[in-house]
């Protein structure tokens, strides 16, 4: 497949065959990954495979409860990792400086790039995949579960396998149009009659009248106000906290 066919076509999967990914297709997938765009071509990252089924458990119950995480083939947790280097320098002798939140920063991003090209490569290895942003909460859990030290932060979680008929029958979610994301040369403030063109417009239209005000009410109760937004919010100022030392 040509690579925006990919984009366009690649979907959150969440049901997948009973079917094992082989080591020569993982092998790439891991390739994909660490050929992505990198800061200083440093590679602040690194990738938990959870292979343990009880690890997998605590994981998906951690994860708002997502118990069909368990069933994907391969979970991998990205971690923005600000110790690998230092521990390096400190092998040949050398005091580097403790890490601080621009560290983290550039590593978040570091992590997250490359897990977007394992995305991309599965996608055309005929795989599905799906990310688990909730392994950002429960940062006691996860931090003890797979021993993070402080200055390794997870970023994200990705669970992939051979997607079933069902997941390949789910429509994919449509995007915002590209008025509305898309800027020139500075952010710009839209107003009230913008926001609500773009919202009512990105709707498929049908006879069956939409309330966008209570649709729009429900969403931001669901996730926005949600409980485990709250949680990532607590748990995200944990992580960040070692990282907020003085210099």
């Amino acid at each position: 497949m040509e690579v925006m066919d990919l984009l366009r076509e690649r979907k959150s999967v969440r049901t997948f065959l009973d079917k094992k990914i082989d080591d020569d297709v993982k092998d790439l997938l891991y390739e994909a990954a660490f050929e992505a765009p990198t800061a200083g071509c440093q590679m602040f990252y690194s990738i938990i495979e959870v292979k343990d089924e009880r690890k997998k458990e605590v994981l998906a119950k951690a994860c708002d409860s997502q118990m069909w995480l368990t069933k994907a083939p391969l979970v991998l947790v990205f971690v923005a990792d600000n110790r690998r280097w230092n521990d390096l320098y400190r092998a040949y002798g050398l005091k580097p400086r403790e890490p601080r939140l621009g560290d983290l920063w550039l590593a978040l991003s570091d992590a997250n790039i490359a897990a977007e090209n394992m995305v991309i490569a599965a996608e055309s290895l005929g795989l599905g995949s799906c990310y688990i942003g909730d392994v950002i909460e429960r940062h006691e859990i996860v931090k003890d579960l797979l021993e993070l030290p402080d200055e390794v932060v997870p970023a994200c979680m990705l669970v992939i396998g051979y997607p079933d008929a069902k997941a390949k029958d789910r429509s994919k979610p449509r995007r915002f149009a590209k008025g509305y994301i898309v800027h020139q040369d500075a952010y710009h403030i839209q107003s009230a009659a913008d926001h609500k063109k773009y919202y009512e417009g990105h709707f498929i239209k049908t006879d069956k009248e939409i309330d966008y005000k209570d649709t729009l009410k429900k969403f931001m109760e669901f996730k926005y106000e949600s409980d485990f937004s709250k949680e990532m919010s607590r748990s995200a100022r944990l992580y960040f906290a070692p990282f907020l030392k003085d210099e």
